[in-house]
């Protein structure tokens, strides 16, 4: 994407050197994974981790019209979802898409885990382990499942893990990523392994996903966790909610929502002064963060207006007591990645 002629270059390789004729399609991808999943599942149960987000909608699509009953998704909830969220993944994948789910409200077990701990790596961490812990205790309560299914798109791997054992260093840890203890005994299904984001969204396309699953912008495994820099706690969970509805609902009434790949807001470990009314305030400042991206491996800061920024940050500090600043994320990736943790 930052090469000049890059898609050229690409292109004659693959089609003048290489003999590649072009004839790939998402639909093909589409009949052969699910020929895969039959191959690999066969007869057996498949529990899918599921968060409502786009990889793992689609990756529970595929795979349960592969495999139609064999497959069950245990939707946890952390407590560090979006607002609503939990209620519209339940009403989603057991209303529309009439497959069988285990909802756990697991919500205390990780907020308690997450209690003091700063580092982006031991959080990480930390809900990844949790997540297998709970998978596990609703594996076994179900009986009998092999294989468990994950939403693992390329990206996650290239920045956690080399893809093929080469040398490239890890950015960050994605919980999704990097295998199960042994004590489990599953098989990992993860369908979309080798995709990139935009090609995870064709494929929904293909499966007959609604555009509003499909079209979503990209949310961490570790969720709201890592937009809150240093030691979270649910009162600045809460704190960064209000924030984040009015920022996207802003977004969608500007219209802007479908242009842009990730917007978010950040919730910053600092307290500066304010004024408002005839009285001071020190409250917490908090960060938008806008991008565009094809693939997730690059991105660029979207370039809204200043008029839109004043409308949203004016928004904020009037309705979200305790929140008295408003920032604006100009950094690409590289050098920065496109969640702050």
């Amino acid at each position: 994407m930052h090469t000049p002629h890059g898609a050229a270059l690409i292109k004659n390789f693959t089609h003048d050197v290489a003999g590649c004729k072009g004839t790939w399609t998402m639909a093909g991808f589409r009949d052969l994974e699910i020929a895969r999943i039959r191959e690999q599942v066969g007869s057996g149960r498949v529990i899918c981790g599921l968060s409502g987000g786009v990889d793992s909608s689609v990756a529970a699509k595929l795979i349960h019209d592969a495999i139609g009953d064999q497959l069950t998704c245990i939707f946890v909830d952390p407590g560090i979802l979006r607002s609503g969220e939990a209620d519209e993944v339940v009403k989603t994948f057991r209303g529309r898409f009439n497959i069988r789910l285990v909802h756990r409200d697991a919500s205390d077990l990780f907020l308690n885990a997450l209690a003091g701990v700063t580092d982006p790596e031991v959080k990480r961490k930390t809900i990844g382990r949790l997540f297998i812990e709970v998978f596990e205790e609703e594996a076994t309560k179900l009986g009998g499942a092999q294989f468990l299914a994950q939403g693992t798109l390329y990206p996650d791997v290239i920045e956690s893990i080399s893809f093929t054992g080469g040398p490239s260093v890890t950015i960050k840890s994605h919980h999704n990523v990097g295998g199960l203890p042994d004590r489990m005994n599953m098989k990992l299904v993860e369908p979309l392994r080798e995709l990139f984001k935009d090609e995870v969204r064709a494929l929904g396309r293909e499966l007959g996903i609604p555009e509003a699953i499909v079209g979503r912008h990209p949310f961490p495994g570790p969720g709201l966790a890592i937009r809150i820099p240093g030691a979270i706690d649910r009162e600045k969970l809460d704190l960064l909610r209000k924030v984040d509805a009015i920022y996207l609902e802003e977004i969608r009434n500007a219209g802007l929502y479908d242009a842009i790949w990730q917007a978010f807001a950040v919730l910053l470990p600092v307290r500066t002064v304010g004024v408002m009314g005839d009285g001071r305030t020190y409250d917490q400042a908090c960060a938008l963060r806008a991008v565009t991206s094809t693939d997730g491996m690059t991105a660029e800061v979207y370039p809204f207006d200043f008029g839109f920024l004043n409308r949203v940050a004016g928004r904020i500090v009037n309705e979200v007591r305790g929140i008295n600043r408003v920032t604006y994320d100009i950094t690409s990736k590289p050098p920065g990645t496109i969640e702050w943790e």
